[in-house]
């Protein structure tokens, strides 16, 4: 073997860099199997004995910690280079699988190196991969390099899942879960237990991860958290609750009891990353219920599950149920269409300063380039289903107004239990502070310095928490005195006022509906069909006449376009604009009435016009009737001023028509002349036989 060695080393070999190639799989096969390590530099010595100088030796060692099958290993893409430069006349590794535990990094290896003449030595020998015995060897030695590494994971894992499958294997805690000999029980600290408890409660009633959050925030609490690496590993710390720490517990099963294991897999991308695909329920390994204590029960595990789906799934493609928003639109992400059966989508528009909703179905048009499947506004629709919740609701009783001062202060009082323990803990530590400054050596300054100073620190700490807790507790005394919880219950007994009071915001309403209603399926038509269906399976459906259209809501009443009809009998525009003013009766811009816009009203509603209706009663003109009683027509208007001849105004600019003349008119007018002058007009009886007109 040496002489075969020394026949596959030639001089072309020893002119080119020597590389030694040092790996371990973990940092703590590193610091633990220090032989392995030190063999592998040993190689230096095989490579001087083999011709190669000291400083001809490159030792390539940046992948110590890696492992073999990952394929970005910083030192071999190194190595890989200089072996395809020319630069390496030899790679040396203790063994295949310190190189390689890939099959693809491997053979490309020893193509490149079968190209650029290039030796490989190990343990056993030194190989020549140009020449096909040693290359089929090598290749032989990484396969089962590689599958070595399969029938190690193998057995691990097979060793996991078993213990798995029993509820036995041992894994990391969630925070507020200890292993006490072997088994999983609740953490014996209260005030873990305690904030735990009060995030379940917290979003069991407000249904919202960020109101959960929003609900730490205001009543000033913390939340635990376990440190797992560093220094401080296993510590607990307390800070602000963030909305992933309520994800992150809300979606554990382990809070409610269960062992499960195998929830997530990763998978590897091409480019070299790895994402984490999490499992259905049924794809789970191993799912054990009731195997350990818990903070809640399975069925409210499952219940808050579907919550934070239904909440995620308003912003998916259907977009769901959505928890509640600030929005006025009653039945957001409770009503489908009842064509498609899409969850339908709420636009808000400003009309005459109120937002008002549109429930719309556009997901199909969006996807297909097509119209608008139905809208809808949802004013009207809202204040009918709004209107059938208060007459379903009416009768509030007496034992759920004090059920819901009894919860109110059951919260309050779990709150000020969990902030009084954390004065507890604090004034703990502040009083560990203490014992430790106290025991300490006096002469021992540096170590008296720094545990005063940390004294000091728990002491301010302590007197803040104290603070705060006052603080808070004032706050709640004053929520709720004897005439809050008066008016409470007087509230709770008239849930139509509290549902119309206007003090009630809309957030507050739809949490109501959706109390009641499962979802409602709306149907648009010649008539509106609203399918109603509540919580316990009972369903109404409500049959509404079609919405009106933006111009139809402008339209001016129809009993006022008849009282202006009847007016125009009698009066003229402006006439008719002054009565419907003092009646106090408004058009439909609401806007007072004009002369004008009377006018507009009998053109656009084709109303007979006043100068029609007295020509059919039988009113003659100016010019008509001077003609019957053989008088210039300005005659006429000179008896119409002295009431001589019965008139009626049909404009408002001094327009006549006038009653026919009766039987004695014309004998009448034959006695009578006129004359005038510029000051004066008087009448002169006919028996002057002459006209006298005065200049």
């Amino acid at each position: 073997m040496s002489s075969d060695t020394h026949q596959k080393v030639t001089a072309s070999h020893l002119k080119r860099d020597a590389y030694l190639y040092v790996r371990q799989s973990t940092l703590r096969q590193v610091f633990e199997n220090t032989e392995s390590t030190k063999r592998q530099y040993g190689l230096r010595q095989r490579a001087v004995a083999l011709g190669w100088p000291q400083d001809h030796i490159v030792v390539i060692d940046t992948d110590l910690g890696e492992s073999g099958a990952s394929t970005d290993r910083e030192g071999f893409q190194r190595l890989v280079t200089a072996v395809s430069m020319g630069q390496a006349g030899i790679v040396l590794g203790l063994e295949v699988s310190r190189l390689a535990r890939n099959s693809t990094d491997w053979h490309r290896l020893l193509e490149i190196c079968a190209l650029t003449d290039t030796l490989i030595l190990d343990e056993d020998g030194v190989y020549d991969p140009a020449h096909f015995n040693d290359r089929l060897l090598l290749g032989l030695k990484g396969t089962m390099s590689e599958a070595e590494l399969h029938v190690l994971r193998a057995r691990l894992q097979g060793g996991i899942l078993n213990k798995a499958k029993r509820g036995e294997l041992i894994v990391r805690p969630p925070i507020g879960f200890v292993y006490s000999e072997g088994h999983l029980v609740l953490d014996p600290d209260q005030q873990i237990q305690q904030a735990l408890r009060m995030l379940f409660e917290a979003f069991r009633r407000t249904g919202s991860a960020l109101a959960t959050v929003r609900n730490f925030r205001q009543q000033g609490l913390l939340f635990p958290r376990r440190i797992h690496c560093g220094p401080n590993r296993g510590e607990i710390i307390w800070g602000r609750l963030e909305h992933s720490h309520v994800l992150r517990v809300l979606h554990n099963p382990r809070y409610a009891g269960a062992f499960v294991f195998g929830r997530s897999r990763t998978k590897k991308t091409v480019d070299g990353n790895h994402i984490i695909e999490f499992l259905p329920r049924d794809q789970w390994r191993t799912f054990l219920p009731g195997v350990h204590p818990g903070y809640l029960s399975w069925e409210e595990y499952e219940q808050n599950q579907r919550r934070l789906q239904e909440n995620a799934q308003a912003f998916g493609l259907d977009r769901r149920k959505s928890p509640p928003r600030e929005g006025p639109a009653l039945l957001q992400g409770l009503i489908l269409c009842g064509s498609c059966g899409r969850r339908m989508t709420v636009r808000y528009h400003f009309r005459r300063g109120r937002l008002c909703p549109e429930y719309v179905c556009q997901r199909k048009g969006i996807e297909n380039a097509e119209p608008i499947c139905q809208r809808l506004p949802g004013v009207e629709v809202d204040q009918v289903v709004s209107e059938l919740l208060v007459e379903l609701v009416n009768p509030v009783t007496l034992e759920v107004a004090l059920a819901v001062q009894q919860e109110l202060q059951a919260r309050l009082g779990e709150a000020d239990r969990l902030r009084k323990q954390q004065v507890e803990r604090v004034h703990y530590e502040a009083e560990l502070a203490k014992r430790r400054y106290l025991r300490v050596d006096p002469d021992n300054r540096l170590v008296a310095d720094s545990l005063e100073a940390d004294w000091n620190h728990k002491l301010r700490a302590l007197t803040e928490a104290q603070e705060e807790y006052e603080r808070r507790s004032e706050e709640d005394r004053k929520i709720f005195n004897e005439e809050e919880r008066a008016a409470i219950f007087q509230l709770a007994t008239d849930f139509p006022r509290l549902w119309r009071d206007a003090n009630t915001p809309d957030r507050e309403r739809k949490r109501m509906v959706r109390l009641l209603l499962e979802d409602v399926t709306l149907l648009r038509g010649e008539q509106i069909t609203l399918h109603l269906r509540f919580r316990g399976g009972t369903s109404k459906t409500v049959i509404l006449p079609p919405p009106q259209r933006s111009w139809e809501s402008w339209m001016t009443s129809s009993d006022v376009i008849a009282e202006i009809d009847r007016l125009l009998d009698h009066h003229t525009h402006q006439e008719i604009s002054a009565f419907l003013n003092e009646r106090g009766l408004r058009s439909g811009k609401d806007q007072s009435f004009t002369t004008r816009y009377i006018a507009r009203l009998q053109r656009n509603y084709k109303l007979k016009p006043r100068y029609d209706r007295l020509r059919e009663a039988g009113m003659l003109t100016a010019q008509e009737i001077a003609q019957a009683l053989g008088v210039n027509p300005k005659t006429i208007r000179i008896w119409r001023t002295h009431g001589l001849l019965q008139a009626h105004a049909y404009t408002d600019k001094g327009d006549y028509l006038y009653e026919p003349p009766g039987k004695d008119a014309p004998k009448k007018a034959q006695g009578i002349k006129f004359s005038r002058r510029v000051s004066e007009v008087r009448l002169i009886p006919e028996s002057t036989k002459e006209v006298q007109c005065e200049t």
